[in-house]
C-alpha cells in the first residue's frame, strides 16, 4: 500500500492509502517518488473544470522525480536505482507523430472516446490528468507506474539539487515549447500573459534567446514584482482599461511574439463568471483577443495555457487580416532533452527559484487550497517531499516544513 493525493470532488483533495502500482506492461517502470509538486494544470482539476472526466479517488499529479524501483522486460534505458525525472506526456515512440517528435499528439497512448468525439482526434495521454487524457494515475504519490518508461523517464545526475530537477518535469519544457511555437529570436519584443511559474520561465528563457524587451502581464502584484525583479516590464492587467491598447501606446508596431501562459485567468470581462455559471461560455476569449490585438502584423502567437472547450466572440477577423501565425498545444518534452538537462548541469539554467516553499508530501491537500488561491508562501510553487525523499536526504534542509518567503532577494541575480 502507499499514500497518494486523490481527487474526491470539486475543491477536495485527500491523502488516501491505495494499492501500490505494479508493472502491467513490459514497457512500464515503477518509480518511488522523492519529490513532487502541484501544477497550474492540476488546479483545473481541483476547481472541477473537468469534473465530468474525473472519478472520485483518481490519483493526481504530473510533476515528480524519484528513483526507479523496478522496470518491465522491454525497458532498455533504465535500471533499478536510477534517479529520474518523470515526464507528464506519455508517448509510444512509434506512431507518425512521435516519429516527428510531436510527442503530445501521440496516436496510441490515450483511449478516450470522449476526446475523439469532442476534438475529432485523440491527443496523447498524460499522467494524472483525467479520463479525457487516458485516465492514468498520477505521481503525487509514494510510487508511480510510468508507462513507456524509456520515453517518459529522463535519467538525472545524482549531484543535482532536487528542485532544479523538479522544475524540469513540466514547467521548463512547456516554457521552451512556447518559445519554439512563437519562434522567439534575438531582437524580438515579446509579450507574455501570465506570471506564474511557466510564464516567468517563458520570460527568463526568452531573454536567454535574445529577446530585446519582454512585457509581463498579470494581475497578481507580487508575481508582477518577481517579473520586474527578473528584468521584465510588468503590466497589471487590472490597472489598465485595455491591455492591448496600452501595449500599442508603447510599442507602435506591436509585439513581435505573444505567448499566452495563463489560460483564461487574466480575463478582464466582468460578465464571464456569470456566463460560465449558466453554460453560455466554457473558455474565455478575452486574453486571446488582447493578444491578437497587441501583436504586430505578421507576428506569432503561442498558446500553452490550458484551454479545453469552446469560446464565443473569437476575433477571427483580426487574426486573419493581420496574417498572424497562431500555434498551441501541450509540450513535447522528450524533444527538448538532453538539451535542457545539459543547461542545468552546466549551470546555465536553474529552476530552483520557482519553489518558494518546501513541505511534507502528507500536507498536499492543504497546499492545493493555498496554491489555488495564490497563497503558497512566495506565491509560486511548493516542493513536496515524500517520507522516502526525506530519508534519502537529497536536500540540504532537514527540518520540514521550511518557510522560504524571501523570494525577491533570491531572484536578484
Amino acid at each position: 500500500m502507499m499514500k497518494a493525493a486523490q481527487w474526491m470532488g470539486t475543491r477536495t483533495v485527500e491523502v488516501g492509502v491505495v494499492p501500490k502500482p505494479k508493472i502491467t506492461e513490459p514497457e512500464d517502470a515503477i518509480v518511488q517518488i522523492t519529490h513532487c509538486t502541484i501544477s497550474g494544470s492540476d488546479i483545473h482539476l481541483y476547481e472541477g473544470e473537468l469534473k465530468d472526466a474525473m472519478q472520485k479517488g483518481d490519483i493526481l499529479g504530473q510533476e515528480a522525480i524519484g528513483l526507479v524501483e523496478e522496470v518491465g522486460s522491454n525497458v532498455k534505458s533504465l535500471k533499478a536505482g536510477d534517479r529520474v525525472i518523470i515526464l507528464p506526456v506519455i508517448s509510444c515512440g512509434t506512431c507518425d507523430y512521435c516519429q516527428r517528435q510531436e510527442y503530445s499528439l501521440c496516436d496510441n497512448t490515450n483511449p478516450s472516446k470522449e476526446m475523439e468525439a469532442a476534438y475529432g482526434h485523440r491527443v496523447g495521454g498524460k499522467l494524472g490528468y483525467s479520463r479525457l487524457c487516458g485516465g492514468y494515475p498520477g505521481d503525487q504519490a509514494e510510487y508511480c507506474r510510468v508507462p513507456h518508461a524509456d520515453l517518459s523517464c529522463v535519467k538525472a545526475p545524482e549531484h543535482i539539487d532536487a528542485q532544479k530537477l523538479l522544475g524540469l518535469t513540466n514547467v521548463v519544457t512547456t516554457a521552451w515549447h512556447a518559445l519554439e511555437l512563437a519562434e522567439v529570436q534575438e531582437g524580438d519584443v515579446v509579450g507574455v500573459w501570465g506570471c506564474g511559474p511557466i510564464g516567468l520561465t517563458v520570460q527568463r528563457l526568452a531573454r536567454l534567446r535574445g529577446a530585446k524587451k519582454i512585457y509581463a502581464m498579470d494581475k497578481d502584484a507580487q508575481r508582477l514584482r518577481i517579473a520586474e525583479g527578473f528584468g521584465m516590464t510588468p503590466v497589471d492587467v487590472d490597472a489598465v482599461p485595455d491591455v492591448a491598447e496600452y501595449i500599442l501606446s508603447i510599442e507602435d508596431h506591436g509585439l513581435d511574439r505573444s505567448i499566452e501562459a495563463s489560460g483564461y485567468r487574466s480575463s478582464q470581462q466582468a460578465e464571464y463568471p456569470a456566463m460560465q455559471a449558466i453554460g453560455l461560455e466554457r473558455d474565455s476569449s478575452d486574453t486571446l483577443s488582447a493578444i491578437i490585438k497587441a501583436t504586430r502584423k505578421g507576428g506569432n502567437v503561442a498558446l500553452v495555457g490550458d484551454f479545453f472547450f469552446t469560446t464565443r466572440n473569437f476575433p477571427i477577423g483580426p487574426l486573419m487580416q493581420k496574417a498572424l501565425t497562431v500555434r498551441g498545444g501541450q509540450t513535447w518534452p522528450q524533444k527538448y532533452y538532453p538539451f535542457l538537462m545539459d543547461m542545468v548541469v552546466q549551470g546555465t539554467l536553474d529552476t530552483s527559484w520557482m519553489f518558494t516553499y518546501v513541505d511534507e508530501f502528507e500536507n498536499i491537500a492543504d497546499m492545493y487550497e493555498k496554491f489555488s488561491h495564490h497563497e503558497v508562501p512566495g506565491r509560486l510553487k511548493v516542493c513536496l517531499v515524500t517520507a522516502f525523499g526525506r530519508s534519502q536526504q537529497m536536500q540540504s534542509y532537514s527540518d520540514l516544513p521550511v518557510h522560504r518567503l524571501n523570494v525577491e532577494s533570491d531572484i536578484a541575480e
